[in-house]
C-alpha cells in the first residue's frame, strides 16, 4: 500500500505477526477439519473452531510485540527470535506428547496428534515466517 508515511518498526512487527497469525489460523482450521474427518475424533472441549480463532490470533499479537523487542535490541535479534521460538515450539511439542484425554488411550493419542499439529503450525509461523516476512520489502509494500 502507498502511504505518505513509513510504518514504524513496531507497527510493522505487530502487523506482520498478525498477518502470519491469520494465515496460521486458517491452516490450523483446515488441519483440524481434515484430522477430525479422517480419524473420527469428536471431542471439542479444548480444540474447537472458536478456541483456534481466538487463541491463535491473540498469541500471534503477543508474538509480534516480542518480535519487535528482539528486533530492536540487536542486529541478530531476528535470528535469536527464530531460534527461541523454535526451541519453545519443540518444548511445547514435547509437553503435548504427554497430554492425556479422558483416560482413554485412543482419544489421548488423537488429541496429542491434533495438538502437536497445531503447535507445529504455530511454531513454524512464529519462528520462520514472522522474521522472514518482516524483512521482506515486497511483503511490506504490498500488504502492510
Amino acid at each position: 500500500m502507498n502511504y505518505e508515511f513509513e510504518q514504524s518498526p513496531f507497527s510493522r512487527a505487530v502487523l506482520t505477526s498478525v498477518f502470519v497469525g491469520f494465515i496460521a489460523t486458517i491452516v490450523c482450521l483446515v488441519y483440524n477439519i481434515i484430522f477430525r474427518e479422517s480419524t473420527g475424533y469428536k471431542p471439542a472441549d479444548f480444540i474447537n473452531v472458536s478456541s483456534l480463532i481466538f487463541a491463535v490470533n491473540i498469541i500471534f499479537f503477543v508474538i509480534g510485540i516480542l518480535f519487535f523487542v528482539f528486533h530492536k535490541n540487536g542486529k541478530k535479534g531476528d535470528l535469536f527470535f527464530g531460534i527461541l521460538f523454535g526451541v519453545i515450539t519443540l518444548f511445547c511439542i514435547w509437553g503435548a506428547s504427554g497430554a492425556t484425554m479422558m483416560h482413554d488411550r485412543v482419544l489421548s493419542s488423537e488429541f496429542r496428534t491434533l495438538l502437536i499439529g497445531i503447535i507445529a503450525i504455530m511454531g513454524i509461523g512464529a519462528a520462520f515466517f514472522v522474521p522472514y516476512l518482516f524483512n521482506h520489502k515486497k511483503f511490506t509494500d504490498a500488504v502492510i
